[in-house]
């Protein structure tokens, strides 16, 4: 799952996918429509790569929310963030992450994190899998490369 070409804009409403770039702005389209059109450099775009949620320690980063929540949902979608009351969303969304900020996360923050999640669930997008067999694989290789380079280190003053 790549968040970095997804994209969130300020009063517009739903996901965009980054198409392409100009010297003035970048080319967006809709992930609802599939329309294309330009997005400028004076309204906010933000990466879902970039969003975190506010807790009592540390950020958050977007990515980890939505994994636990998929986690936790055992990959099926959550309730409708539209048609659940604040108090449902503040309970399911404390379940998620426990030590949020309640003064910072607001509860249409909290209606977007489901939102997405629900979206991004409906059109295939979230893949933890892959990520996690790649991170795994690079933790080997690198457990690896140490191993070797400790046998070249021991070969090395022999000599």
């Amino acid at each position: 799952m790549d968040l970095s070409k997804i994209l969130s804009i300020s009063g517009k409403p739903g996901l965009f996918k980054l198409v392409g770039e100009s010297k003035s702005n970048i080319v967006v389209e809709s992930m609802i429509d599939g329309k294309r059109g330009p997005a400028f450099s004076h309204e906010r775009i933000s990466t879902l790569k970039e969003i975190s949620i506010y807790t009592e320690t540390e950020d958050v980063p977007l990515e980890d929310v939505l994994k636990k929540i998929y986690e936790m949902h055992d990959g099926k979608p959550v309730i409708d963030p539209k048609k659940a009351s604040s108090n449902q969303l503040k309970e399911l969304f404390g379940e998620v992450i426990p030590d949020y900020d309640k003064e910072a996360v607001y509860v249409s923050d909290m209606k977007k994190v489901f939102g997405w999640y629900n979206f991004l669930l409906e059109k295939d997008i979230l893949e933890f899998t892959e990520e996690e067999e790649a991170g795994e694989t690079a933790k080997e290789d690198t457990k690896e490369k140490g191993e070797q380079d400790k046998t070249d280190n021991e070969e090395a003053d022999k000599t």
